[in-house]
């Protein structure tokens, strides 16, 4: 595992040494069992990662337009609107899940009302709420998508895929479930996880929204500082094609480094007090959405979602009340880590 922020940093961005061209294994732990196809361009080196980004980044910057900003706006509107009129709400469920959920349908440029299936997955995409493995009906889901997008093209996500050319070809089925897969798998208990957490934070210090509240130019640095803090991402593989020195361990060839993006996050040497979480901490160089080559493609979309759930409680809620938590402990056959609430509940008070 490398660890440390500058080494992290580096590793990213020497792909020669440690690539990504390792279908299913650049998550750990592996997703053989979950998927079939390879995540793309996640799971790629260039030249072809590079295409292959290029193929749908434009799409994924929408995020950063008006219009696209007043639409999540909206949805976060409607849901903190209804946290207000309840005695207590259940937030990973019952707000952070369809915030995401809704909030989606934004990126892929489909009805709102889709959103309904994509919340009765709950957290993970992959795990149902008992722990089975649903991986099977997201891919059906995809490919009935993909099925409807081949017959009429529309603007949506799907649509996009169905027309793209790939080096001059048209994209396979395959490569479009890999797109679409990691669409689904990236952008879903990362960004449910962060809301949650912040909301978290949020009620369990009143003056931290005070604070907020005093100076709206403050809402950017403090989401970033969440996301520095609560990414739910803990590392990512690479693979060394030949065998490689590393930090002084031997690492054999085909065998994988963890490049840990939540130890980098927390590295003392580069962000005073890193365990502190400081508000209008800047600068913050956070490598929660990765670094280098493969940085996140839904992270604009990630930051619009948190600065205007910020900005909407700032206008509209006066405090959070905390009224129980349950933290959540993932447990993998690999490692156990702390990752946000299996259950936060709380009750908004009106502005």
């Amino acid at each position: 595992m490398l660890l440390r922020h500058e080494d992290v940093r580096k590793a990213a961005k020497d792909w020669q040494t440690f690539s990504s061209d390792a279908p299913h294994r650049v998550p750990i732990p592996s997703e053989e069992h979950l998927r079939s196809v390879r995540q793309l361009p996640l799971e790629v080196d260039p030249p072809n990662q590079s295409d292959y980004r290029k193929l749908v980044e434009h799409f994924f910057l929408r995020a950063r337009q008006p219009e696209f900003v007043a639409q999540v706006e909206a949805i976060t509107e409607r849901l903190v609107a209804n946290a207000i009129s309840r005695e207590s709400l259940e937030v990973v469920g019952e707000f952070a899940v369809p915030l995401q959920s809704r909030s989606l349908t934004v990126l892929l440029n489909v009805p709102e009302d889709e959103s309904e299936r994509f919340i009765s997955w709950g957290v993970h995409v992959f795990h149902g709420a008992q722990g089975e493995n649903q991986a099977a009906e997201l891919e059906r889901y995809l490919n009935a998508q993909f099925d409807r997008a081949a017959m009429a093209p529309g603007e949506d996500f799907y649509g996009l895929l169905t027309r793209a050319t790939f080096q001059g070809r048209p994209l396979t089925r395959d490569e479009m479930l890999g797109f679409a897969n990691l669409m689904f798998a990236g952008g879903r208990d990362t960004i449910i996880h962060t809301v949650a957490s912040a909301l978290g934070y949020l009620a369990e210090r009143p003056e931290a929204l005070a604070f907020l509240q005093a100076d709206s130019g403050r809402i950017v640095h403090a989401s970033e500082e969440f996301f520095r803090v609560f990414m739910p991402l803990t590392h990512i593989g690479r693979v060394c094609p030949v065998d490689t020195d590393v930090q002084g361990m031997k690492v054999r060839a085909g065998d994988r480094v963890s490049l840990c993006w939540a130890s980098a996050n927390l590295d003392e040497t580069v962000f005073e007090a890193a365990d502190e979480i400081r508000l209008d901490r800047r600068p913050n160089p956070h490598v929660a959405f990765g670094f280098g080559i493969h940085l996140c493609l839904g992270a604009a979309h990630a930051r619009t979602v948190v600065r205007t759930l910020l900005a909407v409680l700032c206008r509209r809620i006066k405090r959070i009340e905390l009224l129980s938590k349950q933290e959540r402990i993932e447990r993998t056959t690999a490692y156990d880590r702390a990752l946000g609430y299996d259950s936060l509940v709380v009750r908004m008070h009106r502005a």
